[in-house]
This record gives structure tokens, sequence and C-alpha cells, in this order.
């Protein structure tokens, strides 16, 4: 079985109901309200996310971005008091649906988190390995197929194919987020979301991942949150400014940067608060 087949596998299927685009949109949020406890965390969330396009999230800390795009692959849920309403649709397939296993949703939606987090035990190439093996994949050479092309993909191969049996931590922490990115790559995602992915990182490392993105819009949907304005400018198609909960502004993002429409957002993007 090759990679390709593997990613076509029934295990990767939401359900056999037909899958399309929302009006050629990857991914469409509609009303998306979320609490934790008795605390709203978003108020009636509403965009729209084309195909093989880098989206960034931004605004100041705790408006909500990251409850957002954990929202985005039902990751919310493993925070016991979180609550959602509201729709969010990957291609045609309503992720909150009865009939939809939270599972599958996150093969298809990877997330890469703020801080590198790679399996401590564990080899570089078991790093990458390990949601094949845990997934049921038992072919030795497919494995080993998918876990080179992930480390490729991650812009990583060169940097470590004579050393996949040491531990992932023994990478320097650009190398170890990166690592991370393969490790969500060997899933075969169509989204991969990151939190912040940069922001533990040095200058030098944080323009290698810059780079790793502009690469994987080729194949993928990438949706960003980031602190850093500038890296938003730099690598997203789209820019979504959020406030309080709210999204104040969506739009392309050289008219969010260069043209913003609401105050607020030229507020924010001018530094006057933040």
């Amino acid at each position: 079985m090759s990679s390709e087949e593997y990613a076509n596998t029934n295990s990767y299927k939401l359900s056999s109901l037909a899958v399309t685009k929302r009006h050629g949109y990857k991914v469409s949020v509609r009303n998306l309200n979320s609490w934790f406890g008795s605390k709203q965390a978003l108020k009636d969330i509403n965009f729209d996310v084309k195909e093989n396009t880098v989206t960034a999230l931004i605004g100041p800390s705790g408006c909500g971005k990251t409850t957002l795009i954990r929202c985005l692959n039902r990751m919310n849920e493993m925070t016991s008091s979180a609550t959602v309403k509201g729709s969010v649709y990957l291609d045609d397939i309503d992720i909150y649906a009865n009939n939809v296993d939270p599972v599958i949703i996150k093969r298809r939606m990877g997330m890469v988190f703020q801080k590198p987090n790679p399996f401590p035990t564990m080899s570089i190439y078991d790093n990458v390995a390990a949601g094949l093996k845990l997934n049921g994949i038992r072919d030795k050479a497919l494995i080993r197929e998918i876990v080179e092309e992930s480390l490729k993909g991650a812009v990583l191969w060169d940097e470590v194919k004579d050393e996949l049996g040491k531990p992932g931590l023994s990478l320097s922490g650009g190398q170890q987020q990166r690592l991370c990115i393969a490790r969500a790559l060997a899933m075969q995602p169509e989204v991969l979301l990151m939190d912040e992915p940069t922001s533990a990182l040095d200058p030098i490392a944080s323009a290698k991942i810059e780079e790793l993105m502009n690469e994987l819009r080729k194949e993928l949907t990438v949706i960003i949150v980031t602190h850093n304005m500038q890296q938003a400018a730099r690598v997203s198609n789209h820019t979504a400014f959020m406030y309080l909960g709210e999204l104040v502004e969506y739009g392309p993002t050289k008219q969010i940067f260069e043209n913003p429409q609401k105050e607020l957002t030229e507020r924010y993007i001018s530094g006057k608060f933040g």
C-alpha cells in the first residue's frame, strides 16, 4: 500500500456522506459560540477559509484566538468545562454533527502547538511514526515511506536522515518544532492548525517555519494563530482580527493591514493598544 492509498482508506473518511466543498471553501465557520463554564469565550464567529491558503488569526492576548483554533478540530472537548454551539464545516461536513467521529476530525485537521512537544522517550523516527502505529498501521515499509515523506515535507529530512535513532529531544528548538510538524503531516491531514508555532523560537528558526508554511500551502490549508503582526503580514493570504471573543474584521491580509474597514482594527494594527 502506498502512502497515497493509505490516505484514501476508509479510516480517513468522515462517513459515507459525499464530501464536497461549501462554495469552494475548505473550512466554514457559522455562528460559532464557545463557553468555559459560564464564561463566554467566542461570540457568533463566522468566516470561510479557501483551500491551499494560509489564514492568520491575530488579536491581543485573551481575545479567543486559541479557543477558536481548538474549536476547529474539536480539541476544545478535551477541556471538561468547555461547550460549543454553532457549526464548523470541513468541506461539506459539519464536524459537530452527531454522526461525526472527533478522532477522524483530528486526523484530517492536524495541530501544531506553541511549544515544541516531541515525545520525550522516543527517537526522531518513532516520533513521526507514533500516530501511524497508534492507528493500526503495521506495514514497516509503508511507515518508513511516510516518515521520510513527512520529514521532507517539514524540511527536516536532510538534517536528520543519518540520525533517525537519536532522541527527538536532542534536536534544537526549531528542529523540534519541525519534527512536530512532520508528526502532524504523517497523518496526512488536509488542514494544519498552528497555534503560535514560532513564539518560542529564535528569529532564524522562526524564518524556517515561515518558509515552511509557504511550502505547505501548496498541499494543505493552513490556519495560524500569531501575536506577531509582521509574521501574519508575511505568511498569510487572509487575516482575522479578534477582540474580546468577537471576530471584528476578516479579509485579505493586504487589506487588513493597509486599509482596515473597522476603527478597532486600525487601532490594533497601528499599535495603539494590544
